[in-house]
């Protein structure tokens, strides 16, 4: 098998996955509140990384990566895992699925507009349409179609599934700088976070049930989402001959996750996401075709 036909499997795969974890997110908030279902899945995730390094032979790697750099791992601990599954799984417990998942897809519209600052990286034209074409599908989305009476639905929901963009697009933002290996470092991240996810859940919850329809779903978020998941995504990019045809493939998750909310949840989708999401796709297209910004995209979640 040519490697370009196995980056195609490996970025099929973590699509295939990414486009199920919406659905699971609200089957394990079911049993769990959202800090709780962190607490699950970030465990879940150090332990399938560790095993994933162990197999790579890498796992010397970590205490070197962290000593050349403990500051550096504890920025990105706080904002990914903590801040930004805390922020995400809390917009899904208040919206519907289909909103939350269309709220949260428009990250990759607001990269940009943080790099020109944060990185000093010219901002174009094209970003600038690109944001405002997809943040009028925001406007549909909050409002349920009704624009004009700017009659926000859950605005607490909808503020958090936006606050969660912010912090995906820092995280990465500061891991431009990081020039270890990828999933060493996402291991020290959610090292790093669990012990402040753990003291926020000890003093502001419960702890999660061990029942194991919970159990289940909240390990299959930790495998699937933050887990396995990326690592397929990064051996994607890594064999692909050209990277821009794997990032393309992204394009499928959404609508496949809407399937798979409508099937399985019986959400009914309405016009409002239909044609929101219409628009945030039409803005990552337009990024897409008018000179990428593959500096800092080309290893993010899609």
């Amino acid at each position: 098998m040519n490697t370009s036909t196995l980056a195609y499997l490996y970025g099929l795969g973590a699509v295939l996955l990414w486009s199920t974890v919406a659905t699971a997110f609200k089957l394990a908030l079911n049993h769990y509140s959202p800090l709780q279902l962190v607490f699950v899945a970030v465990c879940t995730s150090i332990v399938t990384l560790i095993l994933i390094l162990a197999y790579q032979g890498k796992l010397t790697l970590l205490p070197k990566q962290f000593k050349s750099r403990p500051l550096f791992y504890l920025q990105t601990g706080l904002l990914n895992p903590f801040l930004y599954y805390l922020a995400l799984f809390q917009a899904y417990a208040l919206l519907p699925a289909q909103q939350a998942l269309s709220l949260n897809y428009t990250w990759a519209i607001l990269l940009p507009l943080l790099a020109a600052p944060l990185l000093k990286q010219s901002l174009r034209g094209t970003d600038l349409l690109a944001a405002l074409i997809g943040y009028l599908g925001v406007l549909v989305i909050a409002t349920s179609g009704n624009i004009l009476a700017l009659n926000f639905a859950n605005p607490l929901g909808v503020g958090l599934a936006l606050a969660s963009t912010l912090f995906w697009c820092l995280y990465w933002i500061i891991n431009t700088k990081d020039k270890g290996d990828a999933i060493v470092s996402l291991l020290l991240s959610f090292i790093i976070s669990l012990p402040f996810i753990t003291i926020t859940l000890l003093a502001t919850d419960t702890l999660p049930t061990l029942k194991w329809q919970a159990l289940a779903a909240g390990i299959y978020v930790g495998l699937f989402e933050m887990g396995i998941t990326f690592v397929l995504w990064l051996m994607a990019l890594k064999s692909a001959t050209r990277t821009a045809n794997i990032s393309t493939l992204a394009f499928l998750t959404p609508l496949l996750s809407m399937c798979f909310i409508a099937v399985i949840l019986k959400e009914a989708i309405t016009a409002a996401t239909l044609i929101g999401m219409a628009l945030i796709l039409t803005a990552l297209v337009i990024q897409k075709l008018f000179k990428p910004r593959r500096e800092i995209t080309k290893t993010a979640k899609n």
